[in-house]
């Protein structure tokens, strides 16, 4: 077991705990999370670990509530913070930064955020407006507090991904921002907090997602028609009563539009899935290779 983490709740405690490394000059790896850590989170941590070798880790616990618009689960998102203390040092983290609101955001609700561009309007961003512009600013907090060389997200929400990739290329943030697969149960569920939310049967209906994706995966040699099919005809086996789509979208590896539907050479996309089961909203998605076949 590794030593116990700091554990910071102000900047300055922060800094504190951050000085001797940066002196030293020992690279510095970021994992922003909102707690209520799983599997999934214990493999950035790792990965993070990995790559900063003697580096320092920090993880950020922060429940962010500029990325939630009014009547999102806020208030009962799930809070586990010793659990999360315990995960933060399995996994060998230096340093827990878990800010107050009034710390991350003194004076209320900050003057200046990050305008995530037009992206941010589609997909997730078309259910939730606004939702990209907190997550961007608290993650550009984030980065300003730590001065991280290396930041690690999941791939589990690849738009906010790509988007938080886009914004320290384009604001020459000077952070490498990685993305680690997916963790996922044994029969394909991807995982996340929300998941606690479902009972059992909607735990059931809920693996139809990962389920689609892979069906539009083995179709995707014939193109992008096919593949979408293929993942519309799973979804379809679950009545709109217990299953309400939102979205299913294929597109390039950075979410642009997929402008040949049969390319002739094999070619990356990603395919995308949201939907609510029950009173919870899930996403997942899947790397897939369109065309050619054969």
């Amino acid at each position: 077991m590794s030593p116990p983490p700091l554990l910071a709740s102000t900047r300055e405690e922060l800094a504190d705990a951050l000085a001797p490394r940066r002196r030293s000059g020992d690279p510095v790896a970021l994992v922003p999370t909102m707690g209520a850590l799983h599997d999934g989170h214990a493999a950035l941590l790792r990965t993070a670990r990995q790559q900063a070798s003697s580096g320092v880790v920090v993880a950020s616990v922060f429940v962010n509530p500029l990325q939630f618009a009014p009547g999102e689960d806020l208030d009962r998102y799930p809070r586990t913070f010793d659990d999360d203390l315990e995960l933060c040092e399995k996994e060998g983290v230096d340093v827990v930064f878990a800010p107050s609101v009034d710390e991350v955001y003194p004076g209320g609700e900050p003057l200046v955020t990050v305008e995530p561009g037009p992206l941010a309007a589609e997909l997730e961003g078309e259910s939730r407006p606004g939702h990209f512009r907190g997550v961007l600013t608290v993650v550009a907090k984030l980065f300003g507090l730590t001065r991280p060389d290396a930041a690690f997200f999941g791939e589990k929400d690849y738009q906010q991904l790509v988007l938080v990739r886009r914004m320290s290329r384009d604001l020459c943030l000077g952070v490498e921002v990685v993305g680690v697969p997916t963790v996922r149960e044994p029969d394909g569920l991807a995982l996340s907090s929300r998941n606690r939310y479902l009972d059992p049967a909607e735990r059931s209906r809920a693996v139809v997602l990962s389920r689609s994706l892979r069906a539009a995966a083995e179709r995707a040699a014939y193109g992008l028609p096919a593949a979408r099919w293929a993942a519309m005809r799973v979804l379809d086996e679950v009545p709109k009563s217990e299953l309400d789509l939102d979205y299913l979208a294929i597109r390039t590896p950075d979410l642009g539009e997929v402008t040949d539907p049969h390319p002739a050479t094999a070619t990356p996309a990603r395919v995308l899935v949201a939907a609510r089961v029950g009173t919870t909203r899930l996403i997942d998605n899947l790397p897939i290779t369109l065309g050619p076949v054969g």
